[in-house]
Protein backbone atom coordinates (compact mmCIF):
# COMPACT_ATOMS: atom_id res chain seq x y z
CA UNK A 1 0.00 0.00 0.00
CA UNK A 2 0.77 3.57 -0.19
CA UNK A 3 1.97 5.72 2.29
CA UNK A 4 0.00 9.26 2.79
CA UNK A 5 3.34 11.50 3.28
CA UNK A 6 2.28 13.52 6.76
CA UNK A 7 4.51 15.82 6.29
CA UNK A 8 3.73 16.42 2.66
CA UNK A 9 0.29 16.95 3.45
CA UNK A 10 -0.58 20.98 3.03
CA UNK A 11 -2.38 22.99 5.90
CA UNK A 12 -1.53 20.67 8.56
CA UNK A 13 -1.28 22.95 11.00
CA UNK A 14 -3.06 21.44 14.33
CA UNK A 15 -5.30 23.81 15.96
CA UNK A 16 -4.68 24.87 20.01
CA UNK A 17 -6.67 22.22 21.94
CA UNK A 18 -8.60 25.87 23.31
CA UNK A 19 -9.54 26.21 19.69
CA UNK A 20 -11.02 23.00 19.22
CA UNK A 21 -12.95 23.12 22.00
CA UNK A 22 -14.41 26.48 21.35
CA UNK A 23 -15.13 24.51 17.75
CA UNK A 24 -16.79 21.98 19.62
CA UNK A 25 -18.82 24.21 21.13
CA UNK A 26 -19.80 26.29 18.16
CA UNK A 27 -21.10 23.07 16.27
CA UNK A 28 -22.87 22.05 19.37
CA UNK A 29 -24.81 25.56 19.15
CA UNK A 30 -25.35 25.04 15.30
CA UNK A 31 -26.83 21.48 16.00
CA UNK A 32 -29.40 23.74 18.66
CA UNK A 33 -30.11 26.31 16.08
CA UNK A 34 -30.49 24.05 13.45
CA UNK A 35 -32.77 21.25 15.32
CA UNK A 36 -34.37 19.32 13.57
CA UNK A 37 -34.19 20.71 10.05
CA UNK A 38 -30.81 19.07 9.90
CA UNK A 39 -31.32 15.54 8.09
CA UNK A 40 -31.30 13.13 10.86
CA UNK A 41 -28.01 10.95 10.33
CA UNK A 42 -26.31 14.28 10.16
CA UNK A 43 -27.23 14.75 13.36
CA UNK A 44 -26.18 12.23 15.04
CA UNK A 45 -22.70 11.86 13.44
CA UNK A 46 -22.25 15.72 14.30
CA UNK A 47 -23.17 14.91 18.02
CA UNK A 48 -21.05 11.95 18.01
CA UNK A 49 -18.45 13.77 16.92
CA UNK A 50 -19.09 16.89 19.26
CA UNK A 51 -19.12 14.27 22.29
CA UNK A 52 -15.92 12.30 21.12
CA UNK A 53 -13.65 15.95 20.96
CA UNK A 54 -15.23 16.51 24.37
CA UNK A 55 -14.25 13.41 25.49
CA UNK A 56 -10.34 13.13 23.59
CA UNK A 57 -9.34 16.51 24.86
CA UNK A 58 -10.12 16.09 28.50
CA UNK A 59 -7.65 13.20 28.31
CA UNK A 60 -4.08 14.55 29.15
CA UNK A 61 -0.93 13.15 28.20
CA UNK A 62 0.96 13.36 25.04
CA UNK A 63 0.16 10.00 23.33
CA UNK A 64 -0.52 9.75 19.45
CA UNK A 65 -3.48 6.83 18.62
CA UNK A 66 -2.16 4.91 15.13
CA UNK A 67 -4.84 2.38 14.19
CA UNK A 68 -3.51 -0.39 11.42
CA UNK A 69 -7.07 -1.02 9.35
CA UNK A 70 -7.28 -3.32 6.40
CA UNK A 71 -9.03 -6.21 4.49
CA UNK A 72 -9.11 -9.80 5.48
CA UNK A 73 -4.98 -11.14 4.57
CA UNK A 74 -3.61 -7.97 3.68
CA UNK A 75 -1.02 -8.57 6.64
CA UNK A 76 -1.65 -5.83 8.94
CA UNK A 77 -1.69 -8.19 11.83
CA UNK A 78 2.23 -9.47 10.62
CA UNK A 79 2.73 -5.48 10.35
CA UNK A 80 1.69 -5.01 13.85
CA UNK A 81 4.49 -7.92 14.84
CA UNK A 82 7.25 -6.30 13.23
CA UNK A 83 6.41 -3.29 14.28
CA UNK A 84 6.04 -4.18 18.00
CA UNK A 85 9.07 -6.54 17.43
CA UNK A 86 6.71 -9.28 18.84
CA UNK A 87 4.42 -11.91 18.09
CA UNK A 88 1.92 -10.27 20.09
CA UNK A 89 -1.50 -10.06 16.95
CA UNK A 90 -2.94 -13.47 16.27
CA UNK A 91 -1.40 -14.46 12.38
CA UNK A 92 -2.76 -17.17 10.72
CA UNK A 93 -4.54 -18.85 7.83
CA UNK A 94 -7.67 -19.38 9.40
CA UNK A 95 -10.02 -15.73 8.39
CA UNK A 96 -11.02 -13.75 10.30
CA UNK A 97 -8.03 -13.80 12.76
CA UNK A 98 -7.66 -10.74 14.75
CA UNK A 99 -11.22 -10.28 16.16
CA UNK A 100 -10.44 -7.52 19.16
CA UNK A 101 -8.10 -4.49 18.16
CA UNK A 102 -4.33 -5.24 20.57
CA UNK A 103 -2.47 -2.31 21.34
CA UNK A 104 1.42 -1.67 21.37
CA UNK A 105 2.87 1.36 23.72
CA UNK A 106 5.85 2.99 23.35
CA UNK A 107 7.21 4.74 26.28
CA UNK A 108 6.93 5.33 30.29
CA UNK A 109 3.96 7.60 30.17
CA UNK A 110 0.91 5.27 31.58
CA UNK A 111 -1.78 4.96 29.15
CA UNK A 112 -4.46 3.19 30.79
CA UNK A 113 -7.45 5.93 30.68
CA UNK A 114 -6.68 6.78 26.60
CA UNK A 115 -7.02 2.65 26.24
CA UNK A 116 -10.09 2.18 28.47
CA UNK A 117 -11.70 5.23 26.45
CA UNK A 118 -10.79 3.74 23.05
CA UNK A 119 -12.18 0.13 24.45
CA UNK A 120 -8.36 -1.69 23.94
CA UNK A 121 -8.22 -4.32 26.18
CA UNK A 122 -5.30 -6.43 25.13
CA UNK A 123 -2.11 -4.43 25.29
CA UNK A 124 1.51 -4.93 25.06
CA UNK A 125 4.18 -2.55 26.28
CA UNK A 126 7.38 -2.13 23.46
CA UNK A 127 10.02 -1.83 25.54
CA UNK A 128 13.90 -2.22 26.31
CA UNK A 129 15.04 -4.30 23.19
CA UNK A 130 11.36 -4.44 21.21
CA UNK A 131 11.49 -0.74 21.16
CA UNK A 132 13.87 -0.74 18.81
CA UNK A 133 16.65 1.82 17.74
CA UNK A 134 13.67 4.29 17.21
CA UNK A 135 12.56 4.14 20.40
CA UNK A 136 12.85 7.80 21.06
CA UNK A 137 11.17 9.13 18.05
CA UNK A 138 8.24 6.30 19.06
CA UNK A 139 7.81 7.76 22.40
CA UNK A 140 4.11 8.40 23.01
CA UNK A 141 2.87 5.97 20.54
CA UNK A 142 -0.30 3.74 20.92
CA UNK A 143 -0.41 1.31 17.81
CA UNK A 144 -3.44 -0.64 17.47
CA UNK A 145 -4.04 -3.52 15.55
CA UNK A 146 -7.81 -3.93 14.06
CA UNK A 147 -10.05 -6.42 13.34
CA UNK A 148 -10.87 -6.99 9.26
CA UNK A 149 -12.93 -4.02 8.25
CA UNK A 150 -14.30 -6.36 5.37
CA UNK A 151 -14.45 -9.53 7.97
CA UNK A 152 -17.38 -11.62 7.37
CA UNK A 153 -18.20 -11.53 10.99
CA UNK A 154 -20.53 -8.39 11.25
CA UNK A 155 -19.28 -7.76 15.26
CA UNK A 156 -15.66 -7.81 13.86
CA UNK A 157 -16.46 -5.24 11.33
CA UNK A 158 -18.36 -2.93 14.23
CA UNK A 159 -15.66 -2.96 16.11
CA UNK A 160 -13.22 -2.01 13.36
CA UNK A 161 -15.23 1.07 12.75
CA UNK A 162 -16.03 1.73 16.74
CA UNK A 163 -12.05 2.34 17.28
CA UNK A 164 -10.82 3.87 13.99
CA UNK A 165 -14.21 6.33 15.08
CA UNK A 166 -11.84 7.39 17.65
CA UNK A 167 -8.04 6.93 16.06
CA UNK A 168 -5.78 9.97 15.58
CA UNK A 169 -3.69 8.26 12.34
CA UNK A 170 -5.11 5.92 9.79
CA UNK A 171 -2.84 3.31 8.24
CA UNK A 172 -4.57 1.90 5.83
CA UNK A 173 -2.88 -1.63 4.65
CA UNK A 174 -3.60 -3.26 1.65
CA UNK A 175 -2.39 -5.60 -0.35
CA UNK A 176 -1.43 -6.76 -4.33
CA UNK A 177 -4.89 -8.48 -4.76
CA UNK A 178 -7.40 -6.22 -2.25
CA UNK A 179 -5.91 -2.58 -3.16
CA UNK A 180 -8.12 -1.56 -5.74
CA UNK A 181 -11.37 -2.75 -3.45
CA UNK A 182 -14.08 -0.67 -3.02
CA UNK A 183 -14.50 -0.33 -0.05
CA UNK A 184 -11.11 0.61 0.89
CA UNK A 185 -11.87 3.65 -1.13
CA UNK A 186 -15.63 4.37 -1.23
CA UNK A 187 -16.23 3.63 2.83
CA UNK A 188 -12.83 4.93 4.24
CA UNK A 189 -10.25 6.56 2.39
CA UNK A 190 -12.67 8.89 0.25
CA UNK A 191 -15.27 9.24 3.20
CA UNK A 192 -12.17 10.34 5.44
CA UNK A 193 -10.33 12.56 2.64
CA UNK A 194 -11.00 15.31 4.88
CA UNK A 195 -8.34 13.74 7.14
CA UNK A 196 -5.50 13.84 4.79
CA UNK A 197 -3.28 15.42 7.57
CA UNK A 198 -3.40 11.94 9.51
CA UNK A 199 -3.76 9.48 7.19
CA UNK A 200 -1.26 6.78 5.61
CA UNK A 201 -1.70 4.52 3.20
CA UNK A 202 0.50 0.84 2.80
CA UNK A 203 1.36 -1.14 0.24
CA UNK A 204 1.97 -4.46 1.72
CA UNK A 205 3.44 -8.00 0.77
CA UNK A 206 5.63 -6.30 -2.12
CA UNK A 207 7.47 -9.97 -2.05
CA UNK A 208 4.58 -11.29 -3.75
CA UNK A 209 5.01 -9.29 -7.04
CA UNK A 210 7.67 -8.96 -9.26
CA UNK A 211 9.40 -5.74 -9.81
CA UNK A 212 7.37 -4.58 -12.97
CA UNK A 213 4.20 -5.86 -11.44
CA UNK A 214 5.25 -3.84 -8.38
CA UNK A 215 5.89 -0.64 -10.29
CA UNK A 216 2.38 -1.24 -11.94
CA UNK A 217 0.23 -1.84 -8.84
CA UNK A 218 2.25 0.76 -7.00
CA UNK A 219 1.31 3.90 -9.63
CA UNK A 220 -2.29 2.62 -9.68
CA UNK A 221 -2.71 2.39 -5.72
CA UNK A 222 -1.41 6.20 -6.37
CA UNK A 223 -3.94 7.07 -8.79
CA UNK A 224 -6.94 5.51 -6.66
CA UNK A 225 -6.05 7.07 -3.64
CA UNK A 226 -5.85 10.61 -5.56
CA UNK A 227 -8.99 10.20 -6.72
CA UNK A 228 -10.45 9.62 -3.80
CA UNK A 229 -9.53 13.54 -2.76
CA UNK A 230 -6.17 12.45 -0.56
CA UNK A 231 -4.38 13.95 -2.86
CA UNK A 232 -0.56 14.58 -1.93
CA UNK A 233 0.06 10.78 -1.14
CA UNK A 234 3.16 9.24 -2.15
CA UNK A 235 2.87 5.15 -2.24
CA UNK A 236 5.01 3.06 -0.05
CA UNK A 237 5.95 -0.16 -0.65
CA UNK A 238 6.47 -2.98 2.74
CA UNK A 239 6.55 -6.13 3.30
CA UNK A 240 6.37 -7.58 6.59
CA UNK A 241 8.03 -11.02 5.28
CA UNK A 242 11.30 -9.26 4.10
CA UNK A 243 10.95 -6.05 6.22
CA UNK A 244 10.58 -3.97 2.91
CA UNK A 245 9.90 -0.66 3.51
CA UNK A 246 9.73 -1.04 7.50
CA UNK A 247 12.14 1.62 8.40
CA UNK A 248 10.37 4.02 5.91
CA UNK A 249 6.88 3.05 7.94
CA UNK A 250 8.52 3.60 11.18
CA UNK A 251 9.97 6.84 10.47
CA UNK A 252 6.51 8.31 9.09
CA UNK A 253 5.35 7.01 12.27
CA UNK A 254 8.03 8.73 14.25
CA UNK A 255 7.44 12.08 12.43
CA UNK A 256 3.56 11.72 13.40
CA UNK A 257 4.38 11.10 17.09
CA UNK A 258 7.02 13.64 17.78
CA UNK A 259 4.88 16.29 16.34
CA UNK A 260 2.19 15.52 19.09
CA UNK A 261 -0.50 17.20 16.99
CA UNK A 262 -2.13 13.79 15.12
CA UNK A 263 -4.82 13.68 17.95
CA UNK A 264 -6.01 17.93 16.97
CA UNK A 265 -5.59 17.21 13.53
CA UNK A 266 -7.79 14.01 13.54
CA UNK A 267 -10.64 16.18 16.02
CA UNK A 268 -10.08 19.13 13.36
CA UNK A 269 -10.79 17.16 10.54
CA UNK A 270 -13.60 15.59 12.37
CA UNK A 271 -15.21 19.18 13.26
CA UNK A 272 -14.37 20.25 9.47
CA UNK A 273 -16.33 16.97 8.44
CA UNK A 274 -19.52 17.17 10.53
CA UNK A 275 -19.35 20.57 10.04
CA UNK A 276 -19.77 19.87 6.05
CA UNK A 277 -22.07 17.92 6.01
CA UNK A 278 -24.49 20.16 8.03
CA UNK A 279 -23.82 23.09 6.04
CA UNK A 280 -25.26 21.46 2.74
CA UNK A 281 -28.48 21.73 5.24
CA UNK A 282 -28.18 26.17 5.26
CA UNK A 283 -27.90 28.32 2.13
CA UNK A 284 -25.14 30.82 1.96
CA UNK A 285 -26.72 33.64 3.06
CA UNK A 286 -30.74 34.64 4.11
CA UNK A 287 -32.84 36.59 1.86
CA UNK A 288 -33.61 40.26 3.48
CA UNK A 289 -37.10 41.60 4.81
CA UNK A 290 -36.84 44.71 5.12
CA UNK A 291 -40.07 46.85 4.18
CA UNK A 292 -41.64 43.66 3.68
CA UNK A 293 -44.66 44.91 5.73
CA UNK A 294 -45.11 47.79 3.23
CA UNK A 295 -47.18 47.22 0.04
CA UNK A 296 -49.43 44.78 -0.59
CA UNK A 297 -49.27 42.57 2.89
CA UNK A 298 -50.79 46.15 4.73
CA UNK A 299 -52.95 47.01 2.23
CA UNK A 300 -54.51 43.26 2.28
CA UNK A 301 -54.69 43.54 6.26
CA UNK A 302 -56.07 47.21 6.08
CA UNK A 303 -58.95 45.96 4.08
CA UNK A 304 -59.36 42.65 6.26
CA UNK A 305 -59.68 44.66 9.10
CA UNK A 306 -62.18 47.19 8.03
CA UNK A 307 -60.38 50.11 8.21
CA UNK A 308 -62.37 51.26 5.09
CA UNK A 309 -65.62 51.09 7.30
CA UNK A 310 -63.83 53.02 10.02
CA UNK A 311 -62.56 55.84 7.77
CA UNK A 312 -66.27 56.45 6.29
CA UNK A 313 -66.91 56.65 10.19
CA UNK A 314 -64.76 58.79 11.30
CA UNK A 315 -65.59 61.13 8.59
CA UNK A 316 -69.18 61.18 9.16
CA UNK A 317 -68.31 61.59 13.08
CA UNK A 318 -65.92 64.71 12.20
CA UNK A 319 -69.21 66.06 10.43
CA UNK A 320 -71.68 65.44 13.04
CA UNK A 321 -69.86 66.63 15.75
CA UNK A 322 -68.82 70.29 14.04
CA UNK A 323 -72.50 70.64 12.91
CA UNK A 324 -73.10 69.93 17.05
CA UNK A 325 -71.07 72.30 18.02
CA UNK A 326 -70.69 74.88 14.88
CA UNK A 327 -74.30 74.68 13.48
CA UNK A 328 -77.41 76.74 13.69
CA UNK A 329 -78.66 76.34 16.87
CA UNK A 330 -82.32 76.23 16.76
CA UNK A 331 -81.64 73.36 14.17
CA UNK A 332 -78.48 71.28 15.37
CA UNK A 333 -81.09 69.62 18.19
CA UNK A 334 -82.15 67.47 15.46
CA UNK A 335 -78.86 66.16 15.07
CA UNK A 336 -78.80 64.74 18.71
CA UNK A 337 -81.68 62.08 16.94
CA UNK A 338 -78.61 60.87 14.68
CA UNK A 339 -76.70 57.27 16.06
CA UNK A 340 -72.82 58.17 16.54
CA UNK A 341 -71.49 56.27 13.99
CA UNK A 342 -68.47 55.08 16.23
CA UNK A 343 -70.75 54.11 18.68
CA UNK A 344 -72.14 51.68 15.92
CA UNK A 345 -68.52 50.08 15.95
CA UNK A 346 -68.49 50.33 18.92
CA UNK A 347 -65.13 52.60 18.35
CA UNK A 348 -65.69 55.59 20.54
CA UNK A 349 -62.38 56.21 22.70
CA UNK A 350 -63.44 58.90 24.68
CA UNK A 351 -66.52 57.72 26.44
CA UNK A 352 -65.74 54.99 29.44
CA UNK A 353 -68.55 52.63 31.19
CA UNK A 354 -66.06 52.00 34.14
CA UNK A 355 -66.10 53.61 37.36
CA UNK A 356 -62.85 52.82 37.88
CA UNK A 357 -60.39 56.20 37.84
CA UNK A 358 -57.89 55.98 35.09
CA UNK A 359 -59.28 53.30 33.13
CA UNK A 360 -60.74 53.90 29.62
CA UNK A 361 -63.26 51.95 28.23
CA UNK A 362 -60.75 51.31 25.48
CA UNK A 363 -58.68 49.89 28.15
CA UNK A 364 -61.94 47.22 28.99
CA UNK A 365 -62.51 46.81 25.46
CA UNK A 366 -58.62 45.82 24.50
CA UNK A 367 -59.14 42.57 27.73
CA UNK A 368 -62.88 41.72 27.33
CA UNK A 369 -64.42 43.25 23.98
CA UNK A 370 -64.45 43.74 20.32
CA UNK A 371 -65.24 46.30 18.01
CA UNK A 372 -68.45 45.46 16.02
CA UNK A 373 -67.09 45.51 12.66
CA UNK A 374 -68.28 43.28 10.10
CA UNK A 375 -65.93 39.98 9.78
CA UNK A 376 -63.38 40.53 6.20
CA UNK A 377 -65.07 39.59 3.12
CA UNK A 378 -63.84 36.57 1.81
CA UNK A 379 -62.07 38.86 -0.93
CA UNK A 380 -60.51 40.45 1.80
CA UNK A 381 -59.34 37.30 3.64
CA UNK A 382 -57.85 36.17 0.03
CA UNK A 383 -56.06 39.09 -0.38
CA UNK A 384 -54.19 38.64 2.55
CA UNK A 385 -53.17 34.82 2.16
CA UNK A 386 -51.90 35.80 -1.45
CA UNK A 387 -49.94 38.40 -0.01
CA UNK A 388 -48.67 36.24 2.89
CA UNK A 389 -47.97 33.71 0.32
CA UNK A 390 -45.97 36.06 -1.27
CA UNK A 391 -43.94 36.89 1.59
CA UNK A 392 -42.80 33.43 2.61
CA UNK A 393 -41.72 32.69 -1.07
CA UNK A 394 -39.47 35.86 -0.63
CA UNK A 395 -38.05 35.08 3.08
CA UNK A 396 -37.70 31.37 1.67
CA UNK A 397 -35.87 32.05 -1.68
CA UNK A 398 -32.65 29.60 -2.21
CA UNK A 399 -33.38 28.16 1.28
CA UNK A 400 -33.18 24.72 1.87
CA UNK A 401 -36.64 22.57 1.94
CA UNK A 402 -36.59 22.08 6.02
CA UNK A 403 -35.88 25.87 6.52
CA UNK A 404 -38.54 26.59 3.72
CA UNK A 405 -40.81 24.67 4.87
CA UNK A 406 -39.90 26.44 8.57
CA UNK A 407 -40.93 29.58 7.23
CA UNK A 408 -44.07 28.80 5.61
CA UNK A 409 -44.77 27.22 9.08
CA UNK A 410 -43.75 30.09 11.33
CA UNK A 411 -46.60 32.26 9.06
CA UNK A 412 -49.31 30.00 9.56
CA UNK A 413 -49.27 29.57 13.29
CA UNK A 414 -49.75 33.45 13.83
CA UNK A 415 -52.62 33.21 11.40
CA UNK A 416 -55.54 32.34 14.20
CA UNK A 417 -54.27 35.26 16.23
CA UNK A 418 -53.85 37.90 13.09
CA UNK A 419 -57.42 38.66 13.55
CA UNK A 420 -57.79 39.23 17.02
CA UNK A 421 -54.60 41.36 16.95
CA UNK A 422 -56.29 43.55 13.94
CA UNK A 423 -59.13 44.36 16.01
CA UNK A 424 -57.59 44.98 19.40
CA UNK A 425 -55.00 47.44 17.54
CA UNK A 426 -58.14 49.24 15.95
CA UNK A 427 -59.88 49.70 19.12
CA UNK A 428 -56.27 51.15 20.49
CA UNK A 429 -55.92 53.31 17.83
CA UNK A 430 -56.86 57.41 18.40
CA UNK A 431 -59.76 58.05 15.94
CA UNK A 432 -60.16 62.11 16.94
CA UNK A 433 -58.11 64.96 17.49
CA UNK A 434 -57.85 67.39 19.61
CA UNK A 435 -60.97 69.77 18.81
CA UNK A 436 -60.30 72.27 16.30
CA UNK A 437 -59.83 76.19 17.57
CA UNK A 438 -62.68 77.20 14.51
CA UNK A 439 -65.20 74.93 16.49
CA UNK A 440 -65.00 77.21 19.59
CA UNK A 441 -64.92 80.37 17.94
CA UNK A 442 -67.85 79.74 15.55
CA UNK A 443 -69.89 78.36 18.56
CA UNK A 444 -69.06 81.36 20.78
CA UNK A 445 -70.80 83.20 17.90
CA UNK A 446 -73.50 81.01 17.18
CA UNK A 447 -74.24 81.12 20.53
CA UNK A 448 -73.96 85.49 20.86
CA UNK A 449 -76.09 85.20 17.07
CA UNK A 450 -78.55 83.58 19.06
CA UNK A 451 -78.76 85.00 22.09
CA UNK A 452 -79.21 88.25 19.36
CA UNK A 453 -82.37 86.79 18.07
CA UNK A 454 -83.83 85.12 20.88
CA UNK A 455 -82.92 88.96 22.70
CA UNK A 456 -84.75 90.67 19.60
CA UNK A 457 -87.70 88.61 19.54
CA UNK A 458 -88.48 89.20 23.25
CA UNK A 459 -88.36 92.79 22.97
CA UNK A 460 -90.59 92.75 20.00
CA UNK A 461 -92.93 90.97 21.81
CA UNK A 462 -93.22 92.88 25.39
CA UNK A 463 -93.46 95.67 22.55
CA UNK A 464 -96.23 93.80 21.38
CA UNK A 465 -98.00 93.33 24.83
CA UNK A 466 -97.15 96.81 25.83
CA UNK A 467 -99.01 97.92 22.96
CA UNK A 468 -102.08 95.41 23.26
CA UNK A 469 -102.34 96.82 27.02
CA UNK A 470 -102.08 100.79 25.82
CA UNK A 471 -99.18 100.90 28.36
CA UNK A 472 -97.28 104.56 27.98
CA UNK A 473 -94.64 103.62 25.28
CA UNK A 474 -91.43 103.03 25.75
CA UNK A 475 -88.62 104.85 23.77
CA UNK A 476 -87.06 102.01 21.05
CA UNK A 477 -83.65 102.47 19.84
CA UNK A 478 -83.56 102.65 15.68
CA UNK A 479 -80.71 101.56 13.58
CA UNK A 480 -81.96 103.57 10.94
CA UNK A 481 -85.46 103.13 9.29
CA UNK A 482 -85.47 99.87 11.18
CA UNK A 483 -86.50 99.13 14.73
CA UNK A 484 -83.05 97.65 17.42
CA UNK A 485 -85.48 94.71 18.40
CA UNK A 486 -85.98 94.01 14.74
CA UNK A 487 -82.34 94.34 14.14
CA UNK A 488 -81.48 91.51 16.34
CA UNK A 489 -83.67 89.21 15.89
CA UNK A 490 -83.10 89.21 12.15
CA UNK A 491 -79.84 89.57 12.07
CA UNK A 492 -79.18 87.18 15.14
CA UNK A 493 -81.52 84.61 12.60
CA UNK A 494 -80.02 85.54 9.04
CA UNK A 495 -76.30 85.16 10.10
CA UNK A 496 -76.43 82.69 12.43
CA UNK A 497 -78.55 80.61 9.37
CA UNK A 498 -75.40 81.90 6.63
CA UNK A 499 -72.70 80.87 9.39
CA UNK A 500 -73.90 77.59 10.38
CA UNK A 501 -73.93 77.21 6.13
CA UNK A 502 -70.72 78.04 5.75
CA UNK A 503 -69.73 75.83 8.56
CA UNK A 504 -71.20 72.66 6.72
CA UNK A 505 -68.50 73.20 4.12
CA UNK A 506 -65.46 74.00 6.21
CA UNK A 507 -66.48 70.66 8.48
CA UNK A 508 -66.40 68.80 4.75
CA UNK A 509 -62.26 69.92 4.44
CA UNK A 510 -61.96 69.41 7.86
CA UNK A 511 -63.74 65.62 8.01
CA UNK A 512 -61.38 64.73 5.09
CA UNK A 513 -58.19 65.95 6.87
CA UNK A 514 -59.43 63.42 10.12
CA UNK A 515 -59.95 60.91 7.93
CA UNK A 516 -56.22 61.07 6.53
CA UNK A 517 -54.85 61.55 10.03
CA UNK A 518 -56.98 58.61 11.29
CA UNK A 519 -55.53 56.65 8.32
CA UNK A 520 -52.02 57.28 9.22
CA UNK A 521 -52.78 56.67 12.57
CA UNK A 522 -54.60 53.19 11.31
CA UNK A 523 -51.70 52.17 8.98
CA UNK A 524 -49.21 52.28 11.26
CA UNK A 525 -51.74 50.11 13.77
CA UNK A 526 -51.71 47.45 10.74
CA UNK A 527 -47.97 47.80 10.06
CA UNK A 528 -47.20 46.73 13.53
CA UNK A 529 -49.59 44.08 13.39
CA UNK A 530 -48.08 42.69 9.77
CA UNK A 531 -44.30 43.26 11.58
CA UNK A 532 -45.71 41.43 15.14
CA UNK A 533 -48.00 38.61 13.79
CA UNK A 534 -46.50 38.01 10.36
CA UNK A 535 -42.66 39.76 9.13
CA UNK A 536 -41.08 39.15 13.00
CA UNK A 537 -42.08 35.11 12.85
CA UNK A 538 -40.47 34.69 9.82
CA UNK A 539 -37.29 36.82 10.49
CA UNK A 540 -36.96 34.81 13.58
CA UNK A 541 -36.61 31.55 11.56
CA UNK A 542 -34.22 33.78 9.14
CA UNK A 543 -32.43 34.62 12.37
CA UNK A 544 -31.91 31.02 13.13
CA UNK A 545 -30.60 29.80 9.86
CA UNK A 546 -28.08 32.74 9.81
CA UNK A 547 -26.93 31.85 13.88
CA UNK A 548 -26.91 28.04 12.14
CA UNK A 549 -24.98 29.11 9.14
CA UNK A 550 -22.63 31.56 11.14
CA UNK A 551 -21.88 28.92 13.70
CA UNK A 552 -20.98 26.09 11.86
CA UNK A 553 -18.72 28.22 9.87
CA UNK A 554 -16.67 28.60 13.09
CA UNK A 555 -16.90 25.25 13.77
CA UNK A 556 -15.32 24.15 10.71
CA UNK A 557 -12.80 27.02 10.28
CA UNK A 558 -9.23 26.12 9.45
CA UNK A 559 -6.02 27.40 9.58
Amino acid sequence: MSILKLGSRPNTTAPAVGDLGAQAVALRAALEAGGTRFDPTDRRIAKSIVNKVDERIAITGAHTVVALAGATGSGKSSLFNVLVNGDVADVGTRRPTTSLPTAGVWGTEPATRLLDWLGVGRRHAVEGHDAGEDAEALEGLVLLDLPDFDSTNAEHRAEADRVLDLADVFVWVTDPQKYADARLHDEYIRTLASHAAVTLVVFNQADRLSPEYLAACRADLTRLVHEDGATGAEVIVTSAHTGQGIRDLRRELGEAVSRRTAAQQRLAGDLRYAAGRLRDAVAGTEPSLEGAADGPLVDALIRAAGVPTILAAVERDYRREAWARTGWPFTRWVRAFRPDPLTRLRLQPEKSDTAVPGITAADVRAVLGRSSLPPATPAARAAVDLATRDLVDQASEGLPQPWADAVADAAQEQRPELTDALDQAVLQTPLRANKPLWWVVTGIAQMVLAAAAVAGALWLGVLSVMGWLRLPAVPTPYVGPVPLPTVLLIAGLVLGFLLGFGCRSAAQVGARRRKELVAGRLEEAVTEVADTHIVAPLEAVLAEHRRTRELLAEAGATD
